[in-house]
C-alpha cells in the first residue's frame, strides 16, 4: 500500500485549514489503495520519511525563509537521508507573506541535495488569507495520492 507523508507547519487557523484540506484531498483519493500520515516538522523523523512513497512539505515562510521548525527538520533528518530516500517524490507548499522566494529556494536546495523529484512547482499560498488556499490544498492532496496509486510517482 502506498504512502503519502504531509509534513505541516501549522501556527495558525488558516494553515491548519491547509493541513486539513491537504489530509482531506489526501483521504478522499486512497480509497483502500493508500494510507495518508500528517505529522507537524517536530514530529517527524527520518524513519517516517523513509517509510513513505512521497511527501508534501507545508511551511510558512518566516522572514523571507522557511519556518524554523521546518529548518530543524531537514537539520535532523538530512544526513540520515541523505542516500537512503533517492528520488523521493516531493511537493511543495508556502504560505507566503511577502512573495515566498527565499523559503522556496532554501526548501527546494536542501530537497535537491537530498535528490528528491518535485511533482510539480511549488504552490505559493501568498498575501492576505483567501479560502481559495484551501481548496488548493485539497486538490493537490488528490493529486499526490491519485498519482502514487496510479504509478505515476
Amino acid at each position: 500500500m502506498k504512502q503519502l507523508l504531509l509534513v505541516c507547519h501549522t501556527p495558525s487557523t488558516n494553515t491548519q485549514s491547509m493541513a486539513s484540506q491537504l489530509l482531506a484531498g489526501a483521504q478522499a483519493e486512497a480509497d483502500g489503495q493508500g494510507q495518508v500520515l500528517s505529522l507537524e516538522p517536530g514530529q517527524c523523523t527520518a524513519q517516517d520519511i523513509m517509510a513513505a512513497d512521497a511527501v508534501v512539505i507545508l511551511t510558512t515562510e518566516n522572514l523571507g525563509y522557511m519556518a524554523g521548525t521546518t529548518k530543524d527538520l531537514f537539520d535532523r533528518i538530512f544526513y540520515d537521508l541523505e542516500t537512503q530516500t533517492e528520488g523521493l517524490s516531493y511537493a511543495l507548499i508556502v504560505r507566503a507573506g511577502l512573495d515566498g522566494t527565499g523559503c522556496t529556494k532554501a526548501v527546494e536546495s536542501i530537497c535537491g541535495g537530498l535528490n528528491w523529484r518535485p511533482v510539480r512547482p511549488r504552490l505559493l499560498c501568498k498575501g492576505d488569507w483567501k479560502p481559495a488556499f484551501s481548496k488548493q490544498c485539497y486538490e493537490l492532496g488528490q493529486l499526490m495520492m491519485s498519482s502514487l496509486i496510479m504509478g505515476i510517482i
